[in-house]
């Protein structure tokens, strides 16, 4: 019980600036209405209050102001998308988003990620987003990092076979970190087929307010996408 209250510890913040009325509004009276809570049984399911029964799910862990997601979400219908943020002000924005372009495919997990991820069954998701995490860039934080092993294994858990698994980061020490523990892990096929392929965003790319930070600061992106292996080779990328 002790380890696991330990590991239970959110280290992000919940909430900046006070929210603007509208911003209030939303998430009193609409969040609720796409906001998952559990998925132990049946993911669809959670698409069903709007009567939308999505081809594939796919999930972005951390989607910040919801830029990414929203663009997506809009340019396939057809797919369920799964948010998920504790962020408030960031669910706020996509909450207006979704209202202002009618978004029936996007259903918002406002808490701590890895509660849903560990509660969803096998070969649910068509793929998993996670850009720009936060790099806990100080060595003694490091073990904050989302991409872990315990992790890793509900992701490669939770692929479908050849789902994807795509990371962005500007942080050369981060993207380092996610290529050895994934090798390690050794169920993901690393999908590059060119030696600059981490320089090319991914399929329907948006930026997102963190990149547009880190190309004004000077930082290159870096842009990682990996298929699900079947079976699990440690040590192999």
């Amino acid at each position: 019980m002790h380890n696991d209250l330990v590991r239970r510890v959110f280290y992000g913040r919940r909430q900046g600036h006070k929210l603007h009325p509208k911003q209030a509004r939303l998430v009193e009276d609409f969040l609720p209405e796409i906001r998952i809570t559990d998925f132990a049984e049946e993911p669809m399911r959670a698409f069903e209050v709007k009567k939308f029964a999505p081809e594939n799910l796919v999930m972005e862990i951390g989607f910040g102001g919801g830029e990414h997601l929203a663009v997506q979400a809009e340019a396939k219908p057809h797919i369920g998308f799964i948010g998920c943020e504790p962020f408030l002000n960031g669910v706020a924005k996509l909450l207006n988003r979704i209202q202002q372009h009618n978004l029936q495919n996007i259903r918002i997990h406002d808490e701590d990620s890895r509660e849903l991820i560990e509660s969803m069954p096998d070969n649910c998701l068509a793929g998993i987003y996670l850009l720009y995490p936060d790099p806990w860039p100080k060595k003694k934080h490091h073990k904050r990092r989302f991409v872990n092993s315990e992790n890793l294994h509900h992701l490669h858990r939770l692929l479908q076979p050849d789902g994807m698994f795509y990371f962005a980061s500007d942080i050369p020490d981060y993207v380092s970190w996610a290529l050895i523990h994934l090798r390690d892990h050794g169920g993901f096929d690393w999908r590059a087929g060119e030696a600059t392929d981490w320089k090319c965003p991914f399929e329907g790319w948006v930026r997102t307010r963190y990149e547009e930070k880190a190309l004004a600061a000077g930082r290159t992106p870096t842009y990682l996408r990996f298929q699900r292996r079947e079976n699990i080779c440690p040590g192999f990328l």
